[in-house]
């Protein structure tokens, strides 16, 4: 007899006294679906069917997450596989097959394939910053894709997506990784699926309007007597105090100086060796230290030690601080919207131009000059003597600067 949603119900593998049986039973319905109580009460619903010669048995599910109705719409469906000559179970097991390749090559599990890779010779803000960018603005819309499915249209809409909140900068860097991640799987993707990057398709500059080149703010040499006392003056803490005070002596880039680590910094040989990894032109870089500058890095060192950063968070040792904890420093001291840790680096080129400087000399100072395969070697070490008179006299004369006497003419070179 056909089964009913009550006995389905009622068999819990016990007798009508209660007491368990002693080995697990079936119950049949029609057309070769059987019910199978186990000893422990569980209940799955089973298929008998003969395929090619031979018995075999196609699991259907449990119960109650399968019920009768939908057990019995399970077997219908393998009756017409069977019906057309197809083996229901290796049906299932290709359809498996399919879900797990597709899974396999979706855009998240390329994206950490990816991100694993790159991340190498990466430092770990940079790292840091590229994983969030992949979480928050680009997995969420093509995380669960298909790498083969993906079109430049949807790259288009992560772009526009981004663009839309006014961060044109996140939106190009978005379309620069989707580009690394496509790129990486045809690479490397041996089974051949993955063959084409759709962002070849596109060109930010197609999406995102273009806006003006708005150039750092930063104050007038005139003016910086002025801020070199209010900075002296000021109550922000003394290790954000130093970190403005090295960028006006160093003139690196923010970055650089926030992430840089107590083993770069020789004071025997008083200089300050960036490594590759954190630079922008991938190449060591080396920044003469003026005796201000060791001076202010032995203080440093009575504050920031315990960490192997030079400027760790307030409240975390193991990070950095942020690279908006200067800025918001000088906007506090009333230079908001007037200067930037990055506008030391532009009064310093101006004023050194303008004195003379030999303009390889400076522009290797800011990590400007352009580098290559045969100069990458070399580049870090060239000029170093020149440089290191050229950042002492930069030094003495902000403390000219700073002291409100007049001011002899700057050095020349």
């Amino acid at each position: 007899m056909a089964l009913t949603d009550m006995t389905v119900k009622a068999n819990n593998h016990k007798d009508e006294d209660g007491e368990i049986k002693a080995a697990p039973y079936k119950l049949s319905d029609a057309g070769g679906l059987y019910l199978f109580v186990t000893v422990a009460g569980g209940k799955l619903w089973r298929l008998a069917y003969r395929f090619d010669g031979k018995q075999k048995t196609l699991a259907l599910g449990a119960y109650p997450a399968i019920t009768l109705l939908e057990a019995r719409a399970k077997r219908d469906e393998a009756k017409k596989l069977l019906a057309n000559d197809i083996d229901p179970a290796a049906e299932i097991k290709s359809d498996k097959a399919k879900v797990q390749a597709h899974k396999a090559n979706t855009f998240r599990v390329w994206a950490e394939i990816w991100l694993a890779h790159w991340r190498v010779d990466k430092c770990t803000r940079h790292v840091d910053i590229t994983s969030r960018r992949l979480d928050t603005n680009i997995l969420t819309v093509l995380g669960d894709m298909p790498m083969t499915e993906i079109t430049a249209v949807d790259v288009a809409n992560v772009m526009r997506g981004i663009a839309t909140r006014g961060a044109l900068d996140v939106a190009k860097s978005a379309y620069q990784n989707i580009s690394q991640i496509f790129r990486h799987a045809i690479a490397n993707d041996t089974s051949g699926r993955v063959t084409r990057n759709p962002t070849s398709d596109i060109k930010p500059s197609d999406i995102i309007k273009s806006r003006p080149v708005v150039n750092q703010a930063r104050v007038d040499i005139k003016e910086l007597p002025a801020l070199l006392r209010t900075i002296d003056t000021s109550e922000t803490r003394a290790a954000t105090r130093i970190a403005i005070k090295l960028m006006a002596l160093t003139f690196v880039r923010t970055s650089e100086l926030i992430e840089a680590k107590w083993c770069e910094i020789d004071l025997e040989a008083k200089q300050w060796r960036v490594p590759a990894e954190r630079m922008k032109m991938k190449t060591l870089h080396i920044v003469p230290l003026s005796m201000q500058a060791i001076e202010l890095l032995n203080a440093l060192k009575l504050i920031t030690s315990y960490s192997e950063f030079l400027f760790p968070h307030q409240h975390h040792a193991t990070e950095t601080m942020s690279n908006n904890t200067i800025l918001q420093a000088l906007k506090r001291m009333g230079y908001g919207g007037r200067m930037t840790g990055h506008g030391f680096r532009g009064v310093a080129s101006t004023a050194l131009h303008e004195k003379g400087y030999d303009h390889n000399h400076i522009e290797l100072q800011l990590a400007h000059a352009p580098r290559n395969a045969v100069s990458a070697a070399y580049n870090h070490a060239l000029y170093i003597p020149q440089r290191t008179i050229m950042m002492q006299d930069w030094a003495d004369y902000l403390d000219e600067l700073k002291a409100g006497a007049k001011v002899l003419p700057f050095k020349q070179a």
